[in-house]
């Protein structure tokens, strides 16, 4: 007759050590890693309406954007300054000249001081990075005081609109 041997079975202990280690090193990794996911956020407004305007009578600063061609008009639709793009030894327009249309908001703050408000219409072929581009520039610059380097508003509530179809050096409607 033959035994019948009872195996032996023991239980093995669970060794969670190496994921302990694990979670220590992870998490003050992706903690770290949150500082520098940063999404900025700008606040705009659309237009107002005829009526509203017809009330106030206070002259804002427009700006067109057709292709890579910039104008600076009054809410009124006079045509204060025409900005020509940044051309090539070629001659082509290759971007719109963001330095001269930063001296021209410049000098509209100093004519319009307590004015914060402007709009920016955009043709619908404007590119993406063009639109994001002038309203940065409309909306503060940078300037040295002393020894730092401090961000001043120019036209910090900003509007977003479509541009009316017009030719380059007409009274806008």
């Amino acid at each position: 007759m033959r035994r019948r041997h009872r195996r032996l079975t023991s239980e093995a202990d669970l060794d969670v050590t190496p994921f302990l280690n694990l979670m220590i090193v992870l998490v003050p990794v992706l903690l770290m890693s949150v500082v520098f996911a940063r999404t900025t956020i700008i606040e705009l407004n659309f237009p107002r309406s005829s009526g509203a305007a017809a009330e106030e009578q206070v002259v804002r600063p427009v700006v067109l954007i057709h292709g890579q061609q910039l104008t600076v008009t009054d809410s009124e639709g006079h045509v204060l300054r025409e900005i020509a793009p940044v051309t090539e030894d070629e001659g082509e327009a290759t971007a719109p000249d963001y330095d001269q249309l930063q001296q021209v908001m410049k000098a509209l703050k100093k004519r319009w001081p307590e004015q914060e408000d402007v709009t920016v219409k955009s043709s619908p072929d404007t590119h993406y990075q063009t639109l994001i581009t002038v309203m940065d520039t409309v909306r503060s610059f940078q300037a040295v005081e002393v020894t730092s380097l401090v961000e001043v508003k120019l036209f910090p509530n900003i509007s977003v609109g479509d541009a009316p179809d017009y030719q380059v050096g007409e009274v806008t409607p």
